[in-house]
């Protein structure tokens, strides 16, 4: 681990998280609220790459049982094949959201998952 780089056992993706809530900010201050969240989305990529970040949009992840597709997921990012970025837009957190990041992350077998708020007065996450 690099000199500069953080390191908290508590923190799954220290620096990557830091990286992708640079991205989700910088959307937020120069969009603000009000946008439809495909906008939202649009910018976000066009962030993760001038990150130098690698990342799908629109993730497309079968839900399976016993062998057999029973149902599809589409994730709006997925980034560096590690973290799941859903975006939301409204005023307060949804436990369907929640719970639906949480499908997300165990259908895709994954450890971590951003759920990005565009707020009225904020960007939460």
């Amino acid at each position: 681990m690099g000199k500069n780089q953080l390191h908290r056992p508590d923190i799954v993706y220290p620096e990557l998280s830091y990286q992708i809530i640079g991205v989700t900010f910088d959307v937020f201050n120069e969009l603000g609220y009000g946008q439809k969240e495909i906008s939202y989305q649009k910018a976000m990529a066009i962030g993760f790459s001038k990150a130098g970040l690698k990342f799908q949009e629109q993730v497309y992840y079968p839900v399976a049982y016993r062998d057999r597709q029973v149902g599809k997921n589409y994730f709006d990012f997925l980034v560096e094949g590690k973290v799941i970025v859903e975006i939301k837009k409204g005023d307060r957190f949804a436990k369907s959201h929640i719970d639906q990041l949480y499908r997300y992350l165990v259908t895709a077998d994954l450890r971590l998952g951003l759920l990005v708020y565009f707020a009225p007065k904020k960007c939460t996450l």
